[in-house]
């Protein structure tokens, strides 16, 4: 049986991608569960697919920002009381900054930082109190990223955020276990979700899209992004401290653990091929790039990434 079976759920980050289908398998679990997330219309869109599979389950849509704390808290507390409680949250609020650091600027480390840690972070703090009190046990994923564990070029503002997200979820993990809740950090590597289409690019703005859409789609290098949250949610099922998805994202991780130096080095020589900061007039993927990357272009028109 199912751990989650008829639990209570809240998902930030949940309107596309992975957090769509985070929330689809709670909901294929017969549990309530909130999605929230910034864009309305694109919410309405959410909720209608997932409504679609629920079984005699609820499915709300909340407009919330996670970089606002009162706004988080509101977001907790009404869902809380409308589901009867909390017992598992997943904090997936994110986005992706592709460029080099210098073409990015402080800003865009700061919204890096503001969406994916603040994020995290204050859906962790308001989440907390609900969750130890759950009868069955609270439950708190924070998705990081290998970007976390394993500092990516030009992905810096990312890989910053997604680090902090990862200590912060491996810290709660140990200070709540006396409270009965487990934190899970959840670290994936390149899944297909159809993330590129959101991407806030930097440089030299048609190449980077087009290195990025490349990557993120690639068979055998990228993971099907459904079967990414089935091992997301076994974890949170399993209270699992830690998982890496994908071979390359653990292999890049462990090698990174055990000679960091040889690896930042690797990641120099991958620097030189990235794409400049002056502008190249691309504006896309080449057909090749298109064509190896088309299961990402089908991703994003599944999991509601294309605004249509």
């Amino acid at each position: 049986m199912d751990a989650l079976k008829d639990l209570s759920v809240l998902v930030t980050g949940g309107s596309r991608g992975l957090g769509l289908l985070l929330a689809r398998q709670c909901v294929e679990r017969r549990c309530d569960v909130t999605v929230a997330a910034r864009d309305e219309e694109e919410l309405d869109r959410a909720v209608g697919l997932l409504r679609r599979r629920a079984r005699d389950t609820g499915v709300t849509g909340r407009v919330c920002d996670v970089t606002d704390r009162a706004a988080v808290r509101e977001l907790v507390e009404r869902t809380a009381e409308e589901q009867r409680g909390l017992d598992v949250v997943v904090a997936n609020a994110g986005n992706i900054q592709v460029g080099p650091a210098e073409e990015s600027g402080t800003e865009a480390f700061r919204s890096a930082m503001e969406t994916m840690f603040f994020g995290a972070l204050h859906t962790s703090m308001e989440s907390l109190p609900h969750l130890r009190e759950s009868p069955a046990g609270g439950r708190l994923g924070l998705i990081g990223s290998v970007g976390g564990l394993l500092p990516v070029p030009h992905l810096v503002p990312y890989s910053c955020a997604k680090s902090a997200v990862g200590a912060l979820a491996e810290g709660l993990h140990a200070e709540e276990a006396a409270h009965g809740v487990t934190v899970t950090a959840v670290h994936p590597g390149l899944m297909r979700t159809g993330s590129h289409n959101q991407v806030e690019l930097s440089g030299d703005e048609g190449s980077e899209f087009a290195w990025f859409a490349t990557l993120a789609g690639l068979p055998g290098l990228s993971m099907d992004a459904l079967r990414a949250a089935e091992r997301i949610v076994r974890a949170l099922e399993r209270r699992r401290t830690r998982v890496v998805l994908t071979p390359a994202a653990q292999l890049g991780a462990k090698a990174y653990g055990v000679a960091p130096t040889l690896v930042t080095r690797t990641n120099e020589v991958v620097a030189r091929l990235m794409p400049g900061a002056q502008r190249s007039g691309r504006t896309g993927r080449s057909r090749w790039q298109s064509a190896v990357s088309a299961l990402n272009d089908r991703a994003a028109r599944r999991l509601n990434q294309t605004g249509a």
